[in-house]
């Protein structure tokens, strides 16, 4: 009789859930076609958000006796109004172990701060082949040090020829010295470009862009530069645009430089300028940077004679008022 009842039942287990796949690919269908709920709009995309850190630079601008250390630099960001704090390698003294770089991280975090530039020093315009691979082992291990601080993009520079007295007297000439004899720009530019393709795959590794900045040497203007970020079009190389660093067409450059950018430095020159003083009109490098759809960093680096006390949170007004 159980056997009778099992052979002549209409369903299955395969007809069962068959039958269960057909009603759901009916409901299904049935949801697809019906009138879809009304989307909700996102907001309208903010304009450019643009943020102000301080270089460290700032409370030092290299003045005679020992620099503040980033410790009291994070601090004294903090206390007047900064979204971040740009470190300057060189400042950092020999104390450069993990330990320390993962207190400055939680430092500036607990303040509520990025850390958001390191600022480092190298030259590739060397004619010896171990010279430039010295300054590319540098790099990389700034790389790191980027890295182990969370911070997201490091300045580096194409270098010089060296072959002024010193610094003082490159500014004394505008940035501008002779080239080592018997060797061309071109040559230059090839040392510079090949000792930056070897940090790439560390930059990309770490998640760190480097920022060829505006710097003298080889990068005095923006065709140096961008000379330099065409020739290797990777997305781990972009600019550092200093706004101080370019001595005749300014805005010109500054719009050719400023789609390439990835951090910006401003100068402001409270008391007069170590070196020079340039009259910056922020209001239209606010428009410029707007112009480009920029939205990073904004690092002031003041370097004026003035008590920083005084003029590095009036510059960061002053930056404020200008960009909106």
């Amino acid at each position: 009789m159980k056997k009778a009842i099992a052979m002549s039942h209409p369903f299955t287990r395969r007809s069962v859930f068959s039958v269960a796949a057909a009603a759901w690919s009916g409901l299904a269908t049935k949801m697809l076609l019906a009138e879809s709920p009304p989307v909700i709009p996102l907001p309208p995309r903010p304009a450019e958000r643009i943020r102000f850190g301080v270089s460290t630079y700032s409370f030092w601008q290299f003045r005679d006796g020992e620099p503040p250390n980033i410790e009291s630099c994070i601090n004294l960001a903090a206390e007047m109004g900064f979204d971040g704090v740009e470190i300057l390698h060189v400042q950092m003294g020999d104390n450069q172990t993990n330990a320390r770089l993962q207190q400055l991280k939680q430092q500036a975090f607990r303040h509520g701060l990025d850390l958001c530039g390191f600022s480092t020093h190298q030259s590739f315009v060397k004619p010896d082949e171990a010279e430039r691979q010295k300054n590319v082992d540098h790099t990389i291990h700034c790389i790191e040090l980027a890295y182990a601080l969370g911070i997201p993009t490091i300045r580096v520079n194409t270098g010089r020829w060296g072959t002024s007295k010193d610094f003082d007297t490159l500014m004394a000439n505008q940035g501008i010295e002779p080239r080592l004899p018997g060797y061309t720009d071109e040559d230059g530019f090839g040392w510079v470009i090949g000792s930056l393709e070897k940090c790439l795959k560390k930059a990309e590794e770490c998640g760190v862009v480097l920022g060829l900045e505006n710097h003298w040497g080889l990068g005095r203007d923006a065709a140096g530069v961008l000379r330099v970020l065409d020739a290797l079009k990777s997305p781990w190389l972009r600019a550092t645009l200093d706004t101080g660093n370019f001595l005749e067409n300014q805005y010109e450059q500054y719009a050719q430089l400023a789609p390439q950018a990835v951090l910006v430095q401003a100068k402001t020159y409270h008391g007069g300028g170590k070196w020079y003083t340039l009259d910056i009109d922020y209001k239209r490098v606010a428009e410029i940077l707007r112009a480009a759809h920029y939205s990073g960093y904004i690092s002031l680096e003041m370097e004026g004679q003035a008590d920083p006390a005084i003029a590095v949170p009036q510059s960061l007004k002053d930056l404020r008022a200008a960009f909106g």
